[in-house]
């Protein structure tokens, strides 16, 4: 009988958890929105110049790999 409650006390647990966590939610300030899209597009920006830079370098080393077959 122990196994059945702590089966159903699982989402009872859950439920509990997601109301706390919504309560506790605020819908951010222009101030705070402004500085999170900030760190969103450098961080774009800084992931693309990384993928360019890896790409930059190896279409010359595939070249010369696949040109020396």
């Amino acid at each position: 009988m122990s196994d059945v409650q702590d089966i159903l006390e699982i989402p009872k647990d859950f439920i509990k958890d997601g109301t706390q966590f919504m309560t506790r939610c605020t819908k951010p300030d222009k101030r705070e929105f402004i500085q999170i899209s900030k760190a969103v597009g450098v961080g774009f920006l800084v992931m693309g110049a990384i993928g360019y830079l890896i790409k930059l370098i190896h279409i010359p080393v595939n070249n010369i790999l696949v040109g020396a077959a």
